[in-house]
């Protein structure tokens, strides 16, 4: 490897989870250490998705870290703007902008074994790392369709999440495909402007009223002068949300009375039986992510909106044809077709000392030893790993869960002192993930007859958490040196054998 810098940690990502992992090494008195940094600012998901309406679907208190309460915010659910200004001021009240490294993609991360360190190449130089924790985020690689023709389409081309805000939508005939969250937000958002907008759609979702509205200016005030009122805002709107997580996980049949709120909702704004037809689920509440908006069922029915109850399956010059049949002559289409999640392309860049990449070892599904660590790749981590994704609350919750884990990793590192690692023995990896998935079989999104982005290619869910948000903060609370072997600079190389290699803890 050319010249190079050494750091201590080397941080991948600079979104929630990066970010919050930077806060955390600072609180824990580590300063050693760089956060790279693909793009030119912070900000992760909500600096790439800038689309029209993007917004959260999370309350403002409760997505939002927990050390940096924010009293101002404008609205009760924020708008992509507001939480991308307080990435911002996060990065400034706390000191990191000396760490950050913009404009260096990680092109390949590599285990020394004889060093104990990871070699990391990237666009903006080459660094050396003791320990990496990966946060480039599950919503961070667009996932686009293979349609067959695309290529001959001659008009504007995008996804949602590389919105390109120089193209101007107004009076043009436009095709939305996919029907997910940012879809429901886009529709509403671009109908007014278009001459004729038409939502394929494979899948319908179901969509629960948004009840957001402004927060006052004498609202934000006592939140101001009184920040344990914020405090209590936070942990009422965590609470309720606990309470739910029983529904999706043990009692998926309790959801029946959420979706007849569900279908009053549509049914306020969509008066046309055909198309409420069309835009009625067939499975249960939950298997997919319940959506939110009081602005897509009435967009829908606006006439220059047509909604094509089927996927595309082929684009002949400007003609978009449907699985069903039909077919649509559109100026411009917008691909809200989600994102790379149970396939993280991350890890076809992290190389183990086998020359094995996790992407190898995880071809038969994602599982890491309590959402952070694979065997045989010691020392790196993952914030929002598999199995710590969350169907209906807050997954700033699930990253300080996993900033715990990251400062008690350290921890344990400097007290077992010298060059060492550690790396998840699998016995440990598949303990746990045998534990995860077992209590997945009964949860609504096993359970609920869809097919949704939470599954892998063969049908497993390897993105969501099966509990409660405390239940998952238990459990990533320490570090139990007995799921790791202890790798020191002498001993032989980690993964499948390493639990002969170890040294006592």
């Amino acid at each position: 490897m050319a010249e190079h810098e050494h750091v201590r940690v080397a941080v991948i990502g600079s979104g929630f989870g990066g970010l919050g992992a930077a806060v955390r090494l600072r609180r824990e008195g580590i300063t050693d250490f760089v956060v790279l940094e693909r793009a030119g600012g912070v900000g992760g998901t909500w600096r790439d998705n800038s689309y029209p309406g993007c917004a959260c679907d999370v309350p403002s208190h409760l997505y939002s870290f927990s050390f940096a309460p924010n009293p101002d915010w404008p609205r009760s659910f924020s708008g992509q703007e507001h939480i991308r200004a307080y990435l911002e001021r996060v990065t400034d009240t706390f000191g990191l902008r000396p760490h950050l490294r913009f404009n260096a993609e990680v092109k390949r991360m590599t285990w020394d074994a004889e060093r104990l360190r990871w070699d990391i190449e990237t666009t903006g130089g080459n660094w050396s790392a003791d320990v990496v924790v990966s946060a480039t985020g599950p919503l961070s690689e667009p996932k686009l369709p293979d349609v067959p023709g695309l290529d001959t389409f001659p008009g504007k081309v995008f996804h949602s999440a590389r919105w390109d805000h120089d193209y101007d939508l107004r009076g043009k005939r436009v095709a939305v495909i996919g029907t997910g969250a940012s879809a429901i937000q886009i529709v509403p958002s671009v109908q007014k402007q278009v001459e004729k907008l038409t939502l394929f759609q494979r899948t319908p979702a179901w969509v629960l009223p948004r009840m957001d509205r402004p927060i006052g200016a004498a609202e934000r005030a006592v939140h101001r002068a009184l920040p344990f009122t914020t405090k209590l805002r936070r942990g009422l709107l965590w609470g309720i949300r606990e309470l739910q997580v029983q529904a999706f996980t043990k009692h998926p049949g309790e959801l029946g009375f959420v979706e007849q709120l569900a279908k009053r909702n549509m049914a306020r704004a969509v008066k046309d039986p055909a198309l409420r037809a069309k835009l009625t689920p067939d499975y249960r509440i939950g298997c997919k992510r319940i959506l939110l908006s009081s602005t897509y069922y009435p967009a829908l029915a606006q006439p220059n909106v047509d909604v094509v109850a089927s996927g595309l399956t082929e684009v002949r010059g400007s003609t978009l044809v449907a699985a069903d049949g039909s077919e649509a002559e559109v100026d411009a289409i917008v691909f809200s077709t989600g994102f790379h999640v149970t396939d993280m392309p991350i890890a076809e860049r992290v190389v183990g000392p086998e020359g094995k990449t996790l992407a190898d070892v995880w071809s038969g599904g994602m599982q890491a030893l309590r959402g952070a660590s694979a065997a045989g790749f010691p020392n790196w981590m993952t914030i929002i790993g598999p199995n710590t994704g969350l169907g209906n609350s807050s997954m700033i919750l699930m990253i300080e869960s996993q900033l715990n884990y990251m400062a008690d990793y350290l921890r344990q590192l400097d007290v077992l002192g010298g060059r060492v690692a550690l790396d998840a023995r699998p016995s440990a990896v598949r303990a746990w993930n045998h534990r995860v998935q077992e209590r997945m079989k009964r949860t609504v999104w096993n359970t609920g007859g869809c097919t949704s982005w939470y599954l892998d290619a063969s049908g497993r869910n390897t993105t969501i958490w099966p509990g409660t948000t405390a239940e998952f903060r238990r459990a990533t609370r320490r570090v139990d040196l007995a799921e790791y072997a202890v790798l020191r600079a002498a001993d032989a190389q980690p993964g499948a054998g390493a639990e002969n290699a170890e040294v006592a803890a």
